[in-house]
């Protein structure tokens, strides 16, 4: 788990940096407000795994494994609007660019947080999840044709 909550550390680390320059900019309010929902996701797996771990619960733990597939849902949804504010308005490129870059570190906070939740299972049953997880990024296939 230790590197798992090390990562972690690290991209909020990050995060806040970010959040501190998008806070300077001209940035609409509005920019922000899928960003909140997506960490709002986010902070309920982290917590969600903490508690389930705590009591012992393999099942909820296995559930929240599965239950990263609605960030990696948010995250394509987050990745395309900010996409489409940058081309509507090239004033919202700097703040809508950090926005990207917090948002792919919730994803990836997300993931360490499904990693835990495996780790977790396995301590608890002494079986392994199946490998297969459902991953729904789907930002790679939303790039443009060169």
């Amino acid at each position: 788990y230790r590197a798992d909550l090390e990562r972690i550390g690290d991209l909020a680390k990050n995060i806040a940096k970010r959040v501190g320059s998008v806070g300077v900019s001209t940035a609409p309010r509005d920019l922000t407000h899928s960003i909140d929902s997506m960490a709002q996701l986010v902070l309920i797996q982290v917590q969600g795994v903490i508690q389930e771990y705590t009591v012992g619960d393999a099942t909820a733990l296995a559930k929240l494994r599965n239950d990263d597939e609605r960030i990696d849902v948010k995250y394509t949804s987050v990745f395309r609007e900010l996409l489409t504010y940058m081309m509507e308005d090239p004033r919202n490129i700097t703040a809508c660019t950090h926005l990207l870059f917090c948002a792919k570190n919730l994803e990836r906070i997300g993931d360490h947080v499904t990693n835990i939740a495996e780790n977790a299972y396995y301590v608890l049953t002494g079986t392994q999840l199946p490998a297969n997880r459902p991953k729904q990024d789907e930002t790679a296939m939303s790039a443009p044709a060169a």
